[in-house]
């Protein structure tokens, strides 16, 4: 029975990674300085369909698991307006994580969090936000009336915590 089990995930894993490629091959990139993120219509941990606020300055993503949980270490050490008081929303993407592994670890583990995670969790929305962007990186976005006005890439968890020491409010 083990067998069996052990034989469905590793089949389902390889049957996700094989659409990737023919998702985001013709898809318009979201972001892109100029354009706007006023569509940008996410669900959080909750499942709560979130859009942006028309105040909101600062849109990070995480698009790989290493800087997903920096982003969520750097995040638990905060208060829990932290997000609000800086006008800033975070993405994580799930989006390769199979079905059942989302519904029974990601999930619950993720509405454990006191900030609110807006989720990348399918290829299609992946495509649109992480092309010709790098994904290795924390990609933070600026913007203005929901505008993109600067994107910028960061190596890791000290980069956040200094645009957040100089966007202090």
């Amino acid at each position: 029975m083990k067998n069996i089990f052990l034989v469905l995930i590793v089949a389902f894993s390889f049957t996700g990674c094989s659409l990737k490629g023919s998702v985001s091959k013709n898809v318009e990139a979201k972001l892109v300085i100029g354009k706007s993120l006023s569509d940008m219509k996410l669900s959080d941990q909750n499942e709560k369909r979130q859009m942006l606020k028309a105040d909101t300055k600062i849109v990070f993503f995480s698009f790989i698991k290493s800087t997903g949980r920096a982003c969520n270490d750097f995040l638990k050490k905060k208060p829990a307006n932290f997000l609000a008081k800086h006008r800033a929303v975070y993405v994580a993407n799930i989006s390769g994580a199979p079905s059942f592994i989302k519904k029974i670890f990601i999930l619950p583990d993720l509405k454990k969090l006191k900030f609110p995670v807006l989720l990348i969790n399918n290829d299609a929305l992946l495509a649109a936000y992480s092309k010709g962007v790098d994904k290795e990186k924390i990609v933070v976005v600026y913007l203005e009336n929901k505008k993109i006005i600067k994107i910028e890439n960061l190596n890791n968890i000290k980069a956040l915590e200094a645009l957040f020491s100089s966007n202090n409010e």
